[in-house]
């Protein structure tokens, strides 16, 4: 069974700004810098599109990993999904959804799950380490883009 992990933001900032930004490959680097990831797209644009591809590349837990995901749903301004096609999960699906807040900003919701490789421990292993170490880097995530998208509307 998947693990859920799910990030709720309220950003003072259009719908539109805020996804432009969340599939911004140069704003994902600089949001994780810490862990020195950075995102390597199929088509080489910074700005995600449906059916792109884009490669992660970081350090996590000590160790370097590579993921790539593709980008299966794409409805601007209000929702996209990547999902894992090679990685470390046996499933990696996050969507991200932003909802209008009638004028006065925008609902960012980020759901992630995931389901590690080796069955139950896999799922121990998940939910004591791999969930709360990804709802972390997500809520670094959601304040970085909140950030941007606050200073670029005032």
């Amino acid at each position: 069974m998947p693990a859920l992990i799910e990030i709720v933001s309220v950003i003072d900032a259009a719908p539109s700004v805020v996804f432009d930004l969340k599939r911004d490959m140069d704003v994902h680097d600089a949001s994780l810098r810490s862990s020195q990831e950075t995102a390597v797209t199929s088509t080489g644009r910074r700005q995600l599109a449906l059916g792109d591809e884009v490669t992660f590349h970081a350090r996590h837990f000590g160790l370097r990993w590579r993921m790539t995901s593709r980008i299966t749903v794409y409805e601007r301004p209000d929702r996209f999904v990547d999902e894992q096609t090679r990685g470390p999960f046996r499933l990696l699906r996050h969507e991200h959804q932003f909802h209008n807040l009638n004028g006065v900003g925008t609902q960012m919701t980020d759901r992630l799950w995931v389901v590690a490789p080796l069955g139950p421990m896999g799922t121990v292993v998940t939910r004591a380490l791999i969930a709360p170490y990804l709802r972390r880097l997500l809520s670094q995530r959601a304040v970085h883009i909140k950030h941007l998208a606050e200073a670029s509307h005032s």
